[in-house]
């Protein structure tokens, strides 16, 4: 599942070759593509018609294009394998192509939203005063957000009875993290995913999101993480920060720091990676 870094990879993509441009034709090819959008494919596609887009938004691991002058926006929702390609008009359709949107100007491409196991889509919204699709106006902000708030971030740290990967999880609480950057940022921490929250001092809680921050800041140097061809950037191109990962993925492998073979636990129908060495279990 994309996370911040690979949504701010598409978002930067979105900026550069769609910004600005006014849409001519949709092609809705899937249904499932546009189920977040009650009334259907037909509709969705008349009401885009004629609307320009305007520089492409991003809360956490969602992602939208606000319409000019309308108050509503395009939410992108990329699921498992979801990918938003610029490609020129006359290239040949992807097999899982879902829908299709063209422009009015002479640049000679189009914008397709692929999606293979079709757990993603576009759905239009209004927007709240904030400038947010309505349907995620409870996300919070995320930790590259200049307006993020680490003191309340703490607070609410140690008044939730969770322990710290849940909330790092949780996107009312804190958005764009997922189980990867969770794990990477917890080895980098040295905390073990089970660790209560109550039990995290200001200090450590601010360690932790400055970990968050600086690997998620490394990811989107090299294009964010890509364990295969189902996460691309707008031009079809996979990250390559998979290269670089501590912990997740790296079962039995030795710890980076101490030497330690990492291990893998299933955690909340995923897993997590862990140096059992680093990352001391909390005492009962």
């Amino acid at each position: 599942m994309p996370e911040l870094p690979e949504v701010e990879v598409v978002r930067r993509g979105l900026e550069r070759w769609v910004a600005g441009r006014t849409v001519t034709e949709v092609e809705v090819l899937h249904p499932r593509a546009v189920r977040r959008h009650p009334a259907g494919g037909a509709d969705f596609a008349a009401r885009l018609k004629g609307q320009r887009f305007e520089v492409a938004r991003r809360r956490g691991k969602y992602l939208w294009l606000p319409l000019a002058e309308t108050g509503s926006s395009v939410l992108g929702h990329l699921g498992m394998s979801g990918q938003l390609l610029v490609q020129p008009e006359d290239a040949a359709d992807e097999k899982h192509l879902r829908i299709r949107i063209r422009f009015d100007d002479r640049a000679g491409t189009e914008l397709r939203f692929v999606d293979q196991r079709t757990f993603g889509g576009l759905s239009l919204h209004e927007q709240t005063p904030d400038g947010l699709p309505d349907v995620i106006a409870h996300i919070a902000r995320d930790p590259l957000d200049p307006d993020f708030d680490e003191d309340a971030f703490h607070r609410a740290l140690r008044q939730r009875r969770t322990t710290v990967k849940r909330a790092l999880l949780d996107q009312s609480l804190i958005s764009g993290v997922g189980n990867i950057y969770a794990d990477e940022a917890l080895w980098r921490s040295k905390l073990h995913y089970e660790r209560p929250t109550a039990t995290l001092t200001r200090p450590r809680a601010a360690e932790l999101l400055g970990h968050a921050r600086d690997v998620m800041n490394e990811a989107l140097a090299v294009g964010g993480t890509s364990f295969d061809s189902l996460y691309m950037n707008v031009n079809g191109e996979s990250g390559y920060f998979d290269r670089s990962l501590d912990a997740y993925g790296r079962e039995d492998e030795p710890c980076r720091r101490c030497g330690t073979p990492m291990r893998r636990r299933p955690w909340m129908n995923r897993s997590s990676y862990f140096c059992p060495r680093c990352q001391r279990p909390p005492r009962p």
